[in-house]
């Protein structure tokens, strides 16, 4: 039985007696405990795991860690760092696949610059890596006769021979890497085993002279700069490096954040670029343990051990000692720091014993349980099946937790560490590269492979695109001032374009809410009129309790079928409660709903601007619009795709599909899809697009002529198969959606906010955020796509991030000016903020659909609300 499961019949076992939990560190009272019906798993024989992460198929550690049966590879950590490349342990020969993103620009783009707005030159956090015009990587085979099954026997063997090979090298006991070509194509060499004196012999062939452009070739670079990130004292924890020596400790919230970077090199339009962008990792400064303790002061009689799982479980911790990271899956409170597993060499050794030797760690609390970290899928392919066992009190926790990041002190604090202006930004990453071109080993390392980086960051040529008007009703201008992105101060006053009266509605509260209740309703009988929307008095329910229960029968017995709207005002933002209250309003009684936090009416001073916010949701929930843009194109429908995993069910995620359905682009159709993980796109896409082309043709009278799809939500490495799969699947479902004649013109744009890419904008000798608008189409976007950076938000706080458009499909015939314009301009119309936001808005919608879905409703919404923004 696991962890979870015991805690949980622990719980049940115990309820009719005065036995409370142990703590973490406390032993069992007598009399013991009986134990549980099903038998727990036996512990593995063999004991401690390969080492865990990116280094674990790469050869391991010098000592098996503990918990897990012996992996294969002997390699030391050290050896590691220095000399990884390949996957595989054994000596056999391979083909390698190396991941390359697809070439996907259309044939048809020549040129993918645009050309209006104005000039702004700016910096951009890149490094060129320079090299000689005729420079080659060589790669070789190697292969050992008689054949020697130690990666790190192999390495020993072959480095013996560096007057050959010279000291710049990269081998990872099967593929060897050099900057230069030897004498001959197949090289013969001998070296003689210690071991057994055996004379072993060595053949190098030559197989590959590769370009400075090759995926390989990339793949090398990377792991030569994680070798000088190593020579500059920087740990790499997790995927990105960082300098515990810098570490800023913030102690009346017991965190700590350490400051690092991530990099990547790679081919951009005509160079090779290194990308630096700083990097923060926060953790806290106290141990699992401590927060075990602490957990077990707050818990009451047997809920500790479920409080533990509710808790850690799922969160990620990092063991000090090796800088790595793990997830915790479950605890195993029978298991203790006596734990005793074997070694390789079939020795048996404790928990505690072990770190005693290897890491000269003494145990202090020999009676805590230990976190169970199971192995991931990656893990299970290469054998390794067996879970690893850490100690709470070596573990400390990373990342912020829900309640912290609900904490506006918390993220106020580490905001004044993390949050890093265009000038503090510029200055580290000038700091950094002059470290890495100042550091003897590095110039040592760089010159023998014939490369170096730049000493300063890249400029670039950018243009401001033209600012847009934004109207509302009877064609009023809102004062928009690009600088800061922001018309909210305009709104109040200004009619809806289309304004929706609200004449029966249903508001819900509890008693003591009563009077942010009549508050709020007197705001919005006073803001609507100066909109354009005339706001009846509601149907009042007042509830004795604020029980989920109450909520619903309440709603039950108030909400009919001429009901418009449902407004609740909730004391706290239980999540129960509002999953409860939308279930209801979207799938069992569908009706638009808002929900309203007791805490949002509290200051009386700011209830006037809240309720013009509120107001204007409830216009956009009743089908209103609120502003609108200049579209100069016609016929054109644009598509919003975003996915969002299911929180209840494993394996399946939320598709939220959003459709445009007039010229201005401001009415949209809403559908959901589910997918489970071999699930085929296409299968929910044909009755969502299908519902879509038919309610814009009973709008218009037309179908689209063009249809543009904005599609988020693609991480890194998906790209390929978003174009392999998705793309003729997306444009089969508009043929077949529309009839048989039907052929639209379409485009696919891949829209990616996650990405590492800053630029700066010079104010005389300092840094300062582009304004909104900048477009980057050039230096910095690949040659394999048609591509371009779009600055569309203002930020306040921090460096502003640019969001990455790649228009992996297109037919429209669009120049890509128009494709540039049209973005930027579907970045105005997100109803739920008076300004521009980060992406398209028919991408935000469908993140805020499937957001709900998949953490709410995990049900399809009814399809009476199709043709309503009810999700905002």
């Amino acid at each position: 039985m696991s962890g979870r499961g015991r805690a949980r019949a622990r719980g049940r076992a115990r309820g009719a007696s005065e036995d409370q939990a142990r703590r973490p560190g406390e032993q069992q009272s007598a009399p013991p405990r009986e134990p549980p019906s099903a038998a727990p798993a036996p512990a593995p024989a063999a004991g401690p795991p390969a080492a865990s992460g990116r280094a674990s198929y790469r050869g391991g550690a010098r000592e098996p860690r503990p918990g897990i049966a012996s992996g294969s590879g002997d390699v030391p950590a050290d050896e590691l760092s220095k000399m990884s490349i390949g996957t595989r342990d054994a000596g056999q020969r391979r083909d390698r696949s190396f991941y390359t993103d697809p070439e996907c620009k259309p044939a048809w783009v020549t040129d993918k610059r645009g050309t209006s707005g104005s000039q702004l030159p700016v910096v951009t956090n890149y490094f060129k890596l320079e090299m000689a015009p005729d420079w080659h990587l060589y790669q070789y085979h190697v292969d050992f006769n008689p054949p020697i099954d130690s990666r790190k026997m192999r390495m020993a063997l072959l480095m013996s021979h560096e007057n050959l090979l010279g000291r710049t090298k990269a081998f990872d006991g099967m593929i060897l890497y050099l900057p230069k070509r030897l004498q001959e194509k197949v090289t013969e060499v001998y070296s003689q085993r210690k071991t057994d004196d055996a004379q072993i012999r060595i053949t190098i062939t030559l197989t590959n002279e590769l370009p400075p452009s090759s995926p390989q070739v990339m793949q090398v670079y990377n792991i030569i700069f994680r070798r000088v990130l190593a020579m500059i004292e920087m740990k790499q924890i997790g995927r990105n490096y960082f300098n515990p020596a810098l570490s800023v400790n913030i102690p009346q919230h017991k965190l700590t954040v350490m400051p690092g970077f991530v990099t990547a090199i790679a081919k951009y339009e005509s160079d090779t670029l290194l990308c630096a962008d700083i990097s923060h990792k926060i953790m806290r400064s106290d141990t699992l343990l401590d927060l075990m303790y602490d957990l077990y002061g707050q818990s009451r009689g047997d809920t500790f051990y479920d409080d533990c799982v509710r808790k850690f479980v799922g969160s990620i911790v990092l063991t000090r000692y090796n800088n790595k990271t793990y997830r915790i899956d479950d605890f195993d409170w029978d298991k203790r720091p006596d734990y005793s597993f074997q070694l390789r060499n079939d020795v048996s050794i404790t928990l505690a014993e072990y770190y005693r030797k290897n890491y000269n760690i003494e145990i202090k609390d020999m009676n805590q349980p230990l976190v169970v970290s199971r192995p991931k899928k990656k893990d299970i392919r290469m054998g390794r099946t067996q879970p690893i066992y850490l100690l709470p009190e070596l573990c400390t926790v990373t990342g912020l937790s829900d309640e912290a990041r609900a904490d506006f002190s918390v993220m106020k604090d580490v905001g004044a560490h993390t949050r890093v202006a265009p000038e503090g930004r510029n200055r580290t990453l000038q700091d950094f590269i002059n470290q890495i071109n100042s550091n003897e080993k590095v110039k040592a390392e760089m010159s023998g492979w014939g490369l170096a980086f730049s000493q300063r960051l890249m400029n670039v040529s950018s243009r401001i695109a033209p600012q847009e008007k934004i109207y509302q009703k009877g064609g009023a201008e809102l004062m928009y001032r690009a600088e800061d992105a922001d018309w909210s101060r305009d709104m109040r006053g200004k009619q809806l374009i289309t304004p929706v009266n609200l004449e029966n509605w249903v508001i819900v509260f509890t008693r003591r809410n009563s009077a942010q209740a009549q508050d709020l309703v007197q705001n919005l009988s006073r803001v609507g009129p100066p909109m354009g929307m005339r706001i009846n008095s509601p149907t009042i329910c007042e509830l004795q309790d604020d029980r989920n229960d109450s909520y619903i029968t309440a709603l039950k017995q108030y909400v009919t079928e001429k009901t418009q709207l449902a407004l609740t005002i909730l004391p706290t933002n239980r999540k129960d409660r509002y999953d409860a209250i939308k279930k209801f309003c979207c799938v069992d009684h569908p009706v638009p709903s808002q929900c309203v936090v007791q805490r949002t009416l509290s200051k009386k001073q700011m209830l006037m601007s809240v309720a013009t916010k509120i107001a204007i949701q409830l216009n956009c929930k009743l089908g209103g619009e609120v502003w609108c843009l200049d579209i100069p194109l016609k016929n054109l429908m644009v598509v919003g795709v975003d996915t969002y995993h299911d929180s209840a069910k494993k394996g399946r995620s939320v598709g939220g599909v959003i459709c445009s359905l007039n010229q201005k682009l401001t009415r949209y159709y809403s559908r959901t899809t589910f997918q489970h993980t071999a699930e085929e796109l296409i299968n929910g896409l044909v009755i969502t697009l299908r519902g879509a082309l038919e309610k814009y043709h009973e709008v218009n009278g037309v179908l689209p002529e063009r249809i543009i799809v904005f599609r988020d939500g693609v991480g890194d490495g998906q790209l390929g198969a978003v174009y392999e799969h998705e793309v003729p699947q997306l444009n089969e479902c508009f043929k077949r959606s529309g009839g048989q004649d039907y052929n639209p013109k379409v485009a696919i744009v891949v829209v990616k906010k996650r990405i590492n890419t800053r630029f700066f904008a010079k104010a005389g000798p300092s840094m300062t955020n582009p304004p909104p608008g900048t477009i980057v189409d050039t230096v910095v976007t690949r040659p394999i796509w048609y591509d371009f950076f779009l600055v569309s938000q203002s930020v306040k706080q921090g460096t502003v991030t640019p969001t990455h458009y790649n228009v992996i499909w297109d037919t429209t015939g669009l120049k890509p000016d128009h494709m540039q314009r049209l973005s930027y301009k579907m970045t105005h119309l997100y109803y739920n903020w008076p300004g521009t936001i980060r992406v398209p808005a028919p991408c935000q919608y469908a993140h805020k659909l499937a957001f709900l879905v998949g953490q709410s409703i995990h049900k399809d919404p009814s399809m009476v609300l199709s043709d309503r923004l009810y999700f905002l």
